[in-house]
């Protein structure tokens, strides 16, 4: 929490004015109880009617200003605990973007989710009932307690006894439930992680007649969550009915000695009525401090799971490449191929296994690639590797001769564009899901990266051409429709790289052979690397590199491949089965 609290900067002087004004508000209240034993002293005892109704306007007053105090209090307050979250959470979701994959993989994004949403939202009130409470509570009580030795000592030493008992009491509640809470909100991110699992994947479960089981497995989630709210509320629970115990044990003592004081008339009844009336305050501060300390306990849980995603950092890109880069790993350059890939082995996080292992090619400027294999050979996480997505664990990538370790992320991923295996399109129009790829495109480059990705008949296609809305997801548009404009989102940079992983899957085979053609035409020695499980997508490429189980089985152009590579002839064969005589012929 306390490394949180620099987003509170910014409200210094909101932080500051909340407490004073509960504290002002805290001054009225400990005046009342006075009031009250010289309304009674004196106005009832010598049924003095003016003076009752002076000190009634006393009284008026007090609770006018301690009102407008409290409301002002309530607004400073408010103030800074919403600019406070407004501050953590944009902080939080700028590091999350700012994660690379293999962080992102390890947290999971339906515990960053419940990060940014649920325990920013309990920190936040925990902040706000903090510059309320947290002052103004133990002000009143100890406030109390000295204004009782004012009237009577003897008598005041029951809130001696009581006060130390109910901090025991509201302590070690604390400290008994604050893991608890961390427990339940842990049970949260897993309710979250099956709810969006299920949204996401709502289609598959409906074709698969999986309800009922699904259905069952959201039931056992939400019933951890439940019963782990409800054992930790029960604990919570008791903190009210033994504070209420003790005090009202408390009062009782209070009004046994204060009827024996009157009695020898060392007390007014004014006075014991006052003394009481400060018990009362102690209770009422102290069910609040309960509140308070309930609050604050989720507020710190979901405080150390927010900081845990702060802790997350990145490896430095430098740091990486001195631990990395090695005589074995990336030896001597004898010439300068445009990109090399040098013995790279690569490995998930906490994989048992190496996804790929010994990959060594080199690709010239302006060539296409393209990659074929089997599901799960490590295509897609040969070409993850090219923009530095993830970290090889052996071996080396390099980019006109340098380590891509040791150039600067942007300056990496500026030069490489990436169309993903899930085409993905942010809600707003065509032009600004286009211009993430370079924010001050030209009408005209918009158009040109379109007509290469065979997009024009979807932009012609909606109202409003280029300003067309998007939905979220791109959930108004077919999956061709969304693949061929996440190509002219990658085309509108003109990168010096172009990565298609898998992009065209959507594509009939007519609009894909278009798309392959207008990649070839394009100008500027763009290097393109082509993944599919399409033999067709590939065939034409000047290299295709063949991957079986994490390894190259082959590399070479399409004839040389069905020559001498087994399998690809497999794979190409198995497309194209009135081609086999043939290609058997000649092999």
């Amino acid at each position: 929490m306390k490394r949180l609290m620099k987003y509170l900067k910014d409200y210094k002087k909101e932080s500051v004015l909340a407490p004073l004004f509960k504290l002002l508000e805290a001054f009225f209240e400990l005046m009342v109880p006075l009031v009250m034993a010289n309304i009674i002293d004196r106005g009832i005892a010598e049924a003095d009617m003016g003076y009752i109704a002076r000190m009634g306007l006393w009284l008026l007053t007090l609770a006018v200003v301690g009102l407008v105090s409290s409301i002002t209090a309530q607004y400073f307050a408010a103030k800074a605990a919403v600019g406070f979250s407004t501050g953590l959470r944009q902080a939080l979701f700028d590091h999350i973007q700012g994660l690379n994959f293999t962080n992102i993989d390890k947290a999971g994004t339906s515990t960053m989710i419940t990060r940014m949403t649920s325990d920013i939202n309990q920190v936040q009130s925990g902040v706000n009932m903090v510059l309320r409470l947290f002052l103004r509570s133990p002000i009143i009580v100890f406030g109390a307690m000295i204004m009782a030795f004012t009237i009577d000592v003897k008598s005041a030493l029951v809130f001696v006894v009581a006060i130390p008992l109910l901090a025991v009491v509201v302590f070690g509640i604390m400290m008994w439930t604050m893991p608890l809470y961390k427990k339940v909100q842990a049970n949260l991110d897993k309710v979250l992680g099956v709810t969006r699992e299920n949204l996401t994947g709502v289609r598959v479960i409906r074709a698969f007649h999986q309800e009922e089981e699904e259905e069952t497995r959201f039931r056992g989630f939400t019933k951890a969550l439940a019963d782990s709210q409800i054992f930790v509320g029960k604990i919570s629970a008791v903190m009210n009915p033994v504070t209420y115990v003790v005090v009202n044990g408390a009062i009782i003592f209070l009004i046994y000695i204060g009827a024996i004081q009157v009695n020898v008339g060392n007390l007014t009844q004014g006075e014991v009525v006052a003394i009481i009336n400060y018990m009362s305050q102690i209770l009422v501060e102290l069910v609040k401090l309960a509140n308070l300390i309930i609050t604050i306990t989720k507020a710190l849980a979901c405080a150390d799971r927010v900081a845990g995603v702060f802790e997350i950092q990145n490896e430095n890109w430098q740091t990486a490449a001195e631990r990395y880069i090695s005589g074995s790993d990336c030896g001597e350059i004898t010439e300068t191929p445009f990109l090399a890939f040098e013995q790279v082995s690569f490995a998930y996080a906490g994989a048992g296994a190496e996804t790929l292992h010994g990959i060594d090619f080199t690709v010239k400027k302006g060539e296409t690639v393209g990659a074929i294999g089997g599901t799960g050979s490590g295509k897609s996480s040969l070409v993850n590797l090219i923009p530095g997505f993830y970290p090889v664990t052996e071996g080396c990538i390099r980019l006109e001769g340098r380590d891509i370790r040791q150039m600067p992320e942007e300056e990496l991923r500026r030069l490489v564009g990436v169309v993903p295996q899930k085409a993905v399109l942010f809600k707003g129009t065509i032009r600004s899901n286009l211009q993430w790829g370079k924010p001050d495109a030209t009408e005209e480059e918009m158009w040109q990266a379109v007509d290469t990705a065979q997009a024009r008949e979807v932009v012609e296609g909606k109202a409003g051409g280029l300003d067309a809305e998007i939905a979220q997801n791109g959930k108004n548009l077919s999956g061709g429709q969304r693949q061929r404009l996440t190509i002219a989102r990658a085309l509108v940079r003109r990168p010096r790289i172009l990565i298609l992983d898998d992009s065209a899957s959507a594509l009939d085979y007519a609009t894909d052979a278009k798309l392959r053609t207008a990649l070839r035409g394009l100008s500027g020695d763009i290097t393109t690397f082509i993944v599919s499980q399409r033999a067709s997508s590939i065939r034409h490429a000047d290299k295709i590199i063949v991957l079986d189980d994490g390894e190259m089985a082959g590399i070479g152009t399409h004839d040389e491949l069905l020559e001498n590579c087994e399998v690809y002839r497999e794979i190409y064969f198995s497309q194209y089965p009135e081609e086999r005589p043939k290609a058997a012929g000649v092999s």
